[in-house]
Formats: C-alpha cells, sequence, structure tokens
C-alpha cells in the first residue's frame, strides 16, 4: 500500500532533494579545486613528462603526457585488447602492477625513462601504489 504524501510532506521531500544536489554540487567543485591546484604544481616537460593515473571502480588507466605540447606520448589501461587476456578483473592490484610494467616497456621503447608521478586525487596507496611499483621495476625513475 502506497500513502499518499501530504503537502508539508512533500515539501520537505523537496527540500532534502535540493540539499543533497546542493551538497553533491559542492563535492563536484571541491574535487575539481584540487585536481586544479595539483596541475598547477606537478608540470610535466619533455625531458620529464608526468605519469597520470585515473582509476574507476572496475578500470584503472595510466599515460605519460608531455604538457609542455600537451601531447600523450605512451598510454596503457585494463581495457586494451592485449592487456585483458591477461587480467581477469581490472580493478585488482596485480592488473595495476601489470599496467605499471607495461607501460615502463612502452616508454623505455620510446626513450622515456625519467618521468614525475602524478598520482591525482588519490592517495598512495592500493592500486596507485601498485601502478608505481610495476612502473618503476619496468625501468621509470620518479
Amino acid at each position: 500500500m502506497q500513502q499518499k504524501l501530504e503537502l508539508g510532506d512533500r515539501q520537505n521531500l523537496i527540500k532534502v532533494k535540493e540539499f543533497f544536489t546542493k551538497v553533491k554540487l559542492l563535492n563536484e567543485k571541491l574535487v575539481n579545486q584540487v585536481n586544479k591546484n595539483m596541475k598547477k604544481v606537478i608540470k610535466g616537460t619533455v625531458e620529464r613528462p608526468r605519469l597520470s593515473i585515473f582509476r574507476s571502480n572496475a578500470h584503472i588507466y595510466a599515460q605519460i603526457i608531455d604538457d609542455t605540447n600537451a601531447t600523450t606520448l605512451v598510454s596503457c589501461s585494463t581495457v586494451d585488447p592485449e592487456i585483458k587476456t591477461q587480467i581477469k578483473k581490472g580493478n585488482t592490484c596485480e592488473a595495476s602492477k601489470l599496467i605499471g610494467q607495461i607501460l615502463a616497456t612502452r616508454s623505455v621503447e620510446k626513450k622515456i625513462t625519467q618521468v614525475i608521478f602524478d598520482r591525482g586525487r588519490y592517495m598512495y596507496h592500493g592500486r596507485v601504489k601498485a601502478v608505481a611499483d610495476g612502473a618503476r621495476e619496468g625501468g621509470l625513475e620518479f
């Protein structure tokens, strides 16, 4: 049985929805501000490009970026077909470590050995740390 909402209940429900949408917008603003501040501090150059990490719930993406020319030099993710065959799930530390190793081998082929590590808004823990460890094992220097 559904209850009919009275006029006061409907107004309260609308106020609650408005409150949560404001909180969501404020949270998005804060996240964008943190990312903007990080980009001011961390810049990649031609000699030492930036290794950027993006982590979703299902996959992890890593790319080496030259910020002076605004170009992506090397990229790798758990969505790549050649990597999908080697892993079961894209959201594990083992998959992240593999991404770091493959990214490092691709970058060494392009004669990139030194990078600046940009963890973005993510803590240096878990999958982000696994990518960094894999990249170090593959031959990149931070």
